[in-house]
């Protein structure tokens, strides 16, 4: 376990977007079966491509915070 909290410790000092694009990577090297067992990443991935296909259906970080402050009354 020694290297695996070496790489830990590494990996934190990445910043936001190497860590995304990092645990990406990650993910994509895992079986297919993994990903296609997990309902939660099945759907993380469909939301993904509509994404992209349309970025105009996106919203800001702060719209997202301003969301969630509403429905959960914080």
């Amino acid at each position: 376990m020694e290297t695996m909290a070496k790489i830990e410790e590494l990996a934190f000092q990445l910043s936001v977007t190497e860590r995304a694009t990092l645990a990406s990577k990650l993910l994509r090297s895992l079986p297919e079966f993994s990903r296609d067992d997990d309902e939660g990443v099945v759907e993380a991935m469909r939301r993904r491509d509509e994404l992209i296909a349309n970025p105009e259906i996106g919203i800001s970080f702060e719209e997202l915070r301003s969301r969630i402050a509403e429905r959960f009354e914080i």
